[in-house]
């Protein structure tokens, strides 16, 4: 039933397929793959996240090709030009990742499995959501990249919200593209945050950058050396890695903010 070869563009459905138990049925996966460890030795990989090897895909004979987001919307174009089948999804919000598993889940023939998923995932939303209803609501700035500075994704803010924390350019959550959730040093400046999370896609976070932005000599974050840095395999990817660990690793963030211990 449904697509017997399936390349995933990235990680997300990647994992999704092997915990619905549907492994076999990939034939392709992303370079930056890493959950589950053992899909980057058993699978070929055959993308990156904006590009992708049109013609090794093309001879996997995929009769499905599966992506996330406007950022591969030219890879998506060459290789429906190639004549392969693909289907890219644009999930932004909880609510939209928890369709799309939904949708993934439905064409593997694995309804019940994905809706059992979407139902614990809620489960864990919301017991975080009550743990932190009644603790203070520390200003958290999500840096995404650091040229230009791009404040978090819609799910990203709404998680913070989830683990009890106020997302400094919350405002921004309905902006669907990176190009508009841009803001400047002194945005962040006078936004500020009590906690600044970096997770910068593609490298790791430079804490001496943060530190030395002349406009942020006087945020709080600083002077209380509350800086973190997460992981993107876990928050950044719209898919099981969020509700697996990276939920409770900003969980976890909320309540180190209290502590004196340094960062």
């Amino acid at each position: 039933m449904g697509p017997k070869r399936i390349v995933c563009l990235t990680e997300e459905t990647t994992e999704l397929l092997y915990l619905l138990g549907e492994e076999d049925r990939i034939v392709g996966i992303s370079a930056y793959t890493v959950r589950p460890l053992k899909a980057k030795e058993e699978k070929p990989r055959v993308s990156a996240f904006i590009s992708g090897n049109v013609r090794k895909i093309k001879e996997l004979k995929p009769d499905l090709v599966i992506g996330f987001s406007d950022i591969q919307a030219d890879l998506a174009r060459d290789l429906i030009q190639e004549g392969l089948n693909v289907l890219v999804t644009n999930q932004r919000s909880l609510e939209e990742i928890f369709e799309a598993i939904r949708l993934v889940g439905g064409l593997v023939g694995k309804d019940k499995e994905s809706a059992a998923l979407i139902d614990g995932y809620r489960g864990k939303l919301e017991n975080v959501r009550k743990n932190s209803s009644n603790k203070s609501k520390p200003k958290v700035f999500f840096q995404e990249w650091d040229e230009p500075v791009i404040t978090g994704i819609r799910w990203v803010s709404e998680l913070i919200e989830i683990v009890g924390g106020k997302d400094c350019f919350g405002d921004f959550r309905e902006k669907t593209l990176a190009k508009d959730r841009i803001v400047s040093l002194q945005d962040v400046a006078d936004a500020d945050p009590d906690i600044i999370v970096g997770c910068w896609c593609g490298k790791p976070l430079d804490f001496e950058w943060v530190r030395t932005r002349r406009e942020w000599q006087n945020v709080s974050a600083l002077k209380n050396e509350k800086i973190f840095e997460m992981d993107p395999a876990i928050i950044l990817q719209p898919g099981p890695a969020l509700f697996e660990e990276g939920l409770f690793e900003l969980e976890k963030i909320m309540k180190e903010f209290e502590s004196p211990k340094t960062h």
